[in-house]
């Protein structure tokens, strides 16, 4: 009996020199991950499913690497592949179904919020299912936020450590078709102007010239009718040309547009412009390009968990760069829902 709980502890002691650190204090996402997700790199663990979500009709350098890693992804995990606009979606839905515990979305951030609801349509699919992100997409604006990697290797170890971390749930309730519909995103949302320039550009010229297409339909916005957009939490009113909601700190690529947000702190920020015109554009433009950040005094802000957005005509709504609907639209946010893997 002696002898056999001697060489248990033995096996024990082995075991934890294999097994890497899956927790370092000083880490921004430094949150402990389950032993599963550790699998792929013990031989004698039961090794954690994942699922890869891929456009393969996907332009550019980013998606032409991917492709030439997909013999080595095949190995770790299974690819699914999209053929249309809301396949990531149904189909991040059924690989949850199947029992994946990773579910990567591979793409922009458009591609992110697809497979992010996709694992919100499964049944307890934030329980079951990490999100995981490879940034192959224009701008990638929750992968910076992460400190995810453009360099794929460097992202696919990532996926393959497994370290997860979870972080709050933003959704909101906006007009679709005459009805209520309701989205999650992981970043950001705006209405306004931003959600009308992003209405406004061109497919063709976004793979030419990639983010500065998002230049060129803000300057078409900024010629048209300026939005009256009013945003109220209970409390408190303001009312502007645009309205802007962060989750992270990070907008439009690496602008740190919403400097006191968080993650983890269950609140959403939300960033006004009361006007805007080419007055605004020259005054906002310099600090932007030059720090990042908007003028304080352009500019006014409060924090919140939940608020709505409404407007006296039908003004579009974004959510992590895609359009989804119109105002009216309330947003709301789960703290610690959303279980995500980090480097």
């Amino acid at each position: 009996m002696s002898s056999s709980r001697e060489n248990r502890k033995a096996k024990r002691v082995r075991l934890e020199r294999f097994v890497p650190s899956v927790y370092t204090p000083g880490d921004h996402f430094g949150t402990p991950v389950c032993s599963r997700l550790i699998a792929p790199r013990l031989p004698n663990f039961i090794a954690v499913r994942t699922c890869v979500i891929f456009n393969p009709t996907a332009k550019g350098d980013k998606a032409r690497r991917f492709r030439r890693h997909l013999d080595e992804i095949r190995k770790h995990a299974e690819l699914k592949l999209t053929s249309a606009v809301g396949d990531g979606r149904k189909l991040a839905a059924r690989a949850v179904e199947e029992g994946f515990e990773i579910v990567v979305a591979a793409g922009g951030d458009g591609t992110v919020n697809e497979v992010l609801n996709g694992i919100g349509d499964a049944p307890q699919g934030f329980e079951k299912a990490c999100l995981g992100v490879l940034r192959l997409g224009t701008v990638n604006v929750f992968a910076r936020e992460l400190g995810l990697s453009s360099k794929l290797q460097l992202a696919w170890d990532v996926i393959l450590k497994g370290k997860e971390t979870r972080i709050d749930l933003p959704s909101v309730e906006y007009a679709k078709n005459g009805a209520t519909d309701r989205h999650y995103f992981v970043q950001m949302a705006g209405a306004g102007l931003d959600a009308r320039a992003i209405e406004l550009v061109q497919w063709s010229l976004k793979k030419r010239i990639g983010p500065l297409a998002y230049v060129v339909a803000g300057f078409q916005a900024l010629a048209g009718e300026a939005s009256k957009i009013s945003t109220s939490d209970g409390t408190q009113e303001l009312t502007g040309g645009m309205v802007l909601v962060g989750n992270g700190r990070l907008y439009g690529g690496d602008f740190r547009i919403f400097p006191r947000a968080d993650l983890r702190d269950g609140l959403l920020e939300v960033c006004v412009l009361p006007r805007t015109n080419w007055m605004t554009l020259a005054r906002c433009a310099p600090p932007l390009l030059w720090k990042g950040t908007l003028p304080a005094s352009a500019i006014r802000e409060f924090q919140s968990a939940s608020f709505t957005l409404t407007s006296p005509v039908a003004a579009p709504l974004e959510v992590d760069g895609e359009l989804v609907g119109h105002l009216p639209a309330k947003f709301t946010i789960e703290r610690n829902r959303l279980r995500v893997i980090v480097p």
